[in-house]
């Protein structure tokens, strides 16, 4: 009964919302996802358990949090990036360490893939970049906790200016991919990219092929088979 309740809590939490700018997040991320999450296409739903899994890592985040407070190393928490007209994004902290600056990432797991974990995962460094970048501060750490140990592994990124442009300039086309209602090509390594094993899109991506398609034929393919 009461299990009923919350789950329910949880899906409709997971209603799909529009998306006007891309999130620090869609950084380095398969171009054709990013378009079908803008178009607001139809996609698996996460599940409850799913979802409290995320809220998990946001309380972990508190608790990390609390703890450097009481260090007294803490500039800024949940910044938000100075305004931009493609991208937002909000950092967990800034904090100060030995008289330098230094923008920290949050990010939790279990204990099958902290121990496995031997340098900073590639979307968790795009992500970090941008923030170095727009807050001009060339310092950033990854923080990973294992959620079942409370273990801490850390990795120390320095600002990479031609990587950040580099994520920019991909943003910007897929940006004009959006605007020009044209379906990205699929990543080359589908499916065995890590990002088409966990993708929401993956059936709806297999329908559209390998090559790029105009989305209003394609979607109205979508329409005719979901009546």
């Amino acid at each position: 009964m009461l299990k009923e309740i919350i789950d329910k809590f949880y899906s409709d939490r997971e209603r799909d919302r529009e998306q006007h700018r891309f999130y620090i997040t869609d950084a380095g991320k398969c171009g054709r996802a990013v378009f079908f999450k803008f178009k607001n296409v139809p996609r698996e739903k996460m599940t409850p358990e799913v979802l409290r899994m995320f809220d998990h890592g946001d309380y972990v985040q508190m608790q990390i949090l609390n703890t450097l407070f009481s260090l007294g190393v803490v500039r800024a928490s949940e910044i938000n990036i100075p305004p931009q007209e493609m991208i937002s994004g909000r950092a967990d902290a800034i904090i100060t360490l030995n008289n330098e600056l230094y923008v920290v990432d949050f990010k939790s797991m279990n204990s099958m893939i902290f121990q496995k974990l031997e340098a900073a995962k590639e979307e968790n460094i795009n992500q970090i970049q941008l923030y170095l970048h727009f807050f001009k501060i060339p310092k950033g750490i990854l923080l990973y906790m294992n959620k079942n140990t409370s273990q801490l592994k850390e990795f120390v990124i320095n600002y990479d200016p031609l990587r950040c442009q580099k994520l920019l300039n991909d943003l910007a086309q897929i940006k004009a991919k959006i605007e020009g209602d044209i379906v990205p090509l699929r990543l080359p390594d589908y499916p065995d990219n890590w990002q088409c094993r966990y993708c929401q899109f993956k059936d709806i991506c297999r329908s559209a092929g390998e090559k790029e398609i105009g989305w209003e034929s394609f979607k109205s393919k979508i329409q005719k088979l979901e009546i």
